[in-house]
């Protein structure tokens, strides 16, 4: 069982650590998707200025940056089963609020919104398997005894 569970986190890692260096590599395309649905809110704008002064980055580019590293990051992680929980929980989170700042199926006719209600759908099909991952954590399990066995 143990080696099922490793490979299974590996593949199921391939999958941010893929996204997350697609991400990298087109930072300019992906800071531009950003740009389209997150808005700076007013108490962070100054902020914000202020690190994209210093970076000489806008804030969509800096954000691109930094979801492809978290799914870079995170992905191995996993696949290495270092941190684990944590990084998952870190994945839960940001699924989470990818899935609603850019899969907002609710704001569109229904025949028009299938595709975003599927990919929502699949990210709360990867939520689940990030709290399966949280769930099982480093250690392997004791042997329990089967449903059917009594």
């Amino acid at each position: 069982m143990p080696a099922f569970v490793t490979f299974g986190r590996i593949l199921f890692a391939v999958l941010f650590i893929y996204t997350g260096a697609t991400k990298l590599f087109a930072i300019q395309a992906t800071a531009d998707f950003i740009a389209t649905k997150v808005v700076v809110p007013d108490l962070v704008a100054p902020y914000a200025k202020q690190v994209e002064t210093a970076t000489a980055m806008t804030t969509p580019q800096l954000l691109a940056i930094a979801v492809g590293a978290l799914e870079i990051i995170a992905g191995l992680m996993i696949a290495l089963n270092f941190g684990a929980r944590f990084f998952a929980m870190l994945l839960i989170i940001y699924v989470a609020v990818a899935t609603v700042l850019f899969d907002d199926f609710w704001n569109q006719a229904p025949p028009d919104n299938a595709k975003m209600v599927v990919d929502a759908l699949k990210n709360l099909s990867i939520i689940g398997a990030l709290f399966m991952i949280m769930g099982y954590g480093r250690t392997t399990r004791p042997a329990e005894a089967a449903y059917g066995d009594v």
